[in-house]
C-alpha cells in the first residue's frame, strides 16, 4: 500500500483550488533582459553599473554591478553618488568584472510602471588605470526601444534590451 504525505496532498489541493479560482499568482514586475556588448580595448575587466533613473535622472534601483571589488565602485561615479554605495542597493546583484570584447547579459525585474514612463536605464563604466564613463550609456525605458541598440561612448560597444 502505498501511503501519501499529508502536507503534499494539501498543497496539491491548495494549488489546484486557486488555480480553478483564477487565483493563480501573478508577477508584478517584467523581466527585463539586457545585453551589453563590450569594446575590444587593452586591460583589465570593465566594472559597469547597470541602473534606473527617474525621468530627472536621479537614481532609483540597481540592476547589476559588474565587479566584484567593492573599493573600485566609486569609479562608477554616477551610480555611487546615487546608490550611496550601500551593501543594500547591490547585495545579489553583482558579478565578475566583464572583459574586452564580451558580453554581459544580465535579467532584471522591472515594476510594469516604470515602462514608458520617462525612467532610463544607464551604465557607468570604469577600467583599472583607465579612463571612467560616468553615464557611458542612458536609454529611455520604453517598449518601442526595446530591441534597438544603443552605442556607448567608452568600453561599452552597445546595450538592448528586451522584455
Amino acid at each position: 500500500m502505498q501511503s501519501t504525505h499529508p502536507l503534499r496532498t494539501s498543497a496539491a489541493a491548495f494549488l489546484l483550488a486557486i488555480t480553478a479560482a483564477g487565483c493563480a499568482p501573478t508577477s508584478s514586475a517584467d523581466t527585463v533582459k539586457i545585453q551589453a556588448q563590450l569594446n575590444n580595448y587593452r586591460g583589465d575587466g570593465a566594472y559597469l553599473a547597470v541602473y534606473l533613473t527617474d525621468n530627472n535622472g536621479a537614481y532609483k534601483q540597481t540592476l547589476w554591478i559588474s565587479g566584484k571589488k567593492p573599493k573600485y565602485y566609486k569609479h562608477l561615479a554616477d551610480w555611487a553618488r546615487g546608490s550611496g554605495q550601500q551593501r543594500s542597493e547591490y547585495d545579489g546583484l553583482s558579478g565578475a568584472s566583464t572583459t574586452s570584447g564580451s558580453t554581459l547579459k544580465i535579467n532584471a525585474d522591472i515594476a510594469p510602471a516604470l515602462v514608458d514612463s520617462g525612467y532610463q536605464i544607464r551604465v557607468d563604466s570604469a577600467v583599472e588605470d583607465q579612463r571612467d564613463y560616468r553615464a557611458e550609456i542612458i536609454v529611455p525605458l520604453t517598449r518601442e526601444g526595446a530591441g534597438k541598440p544603443i552605442a556607448g561612448k567608452g568600453y561599452v560597444q552597445s546595450l538592448t534590451y528586451q522584455f
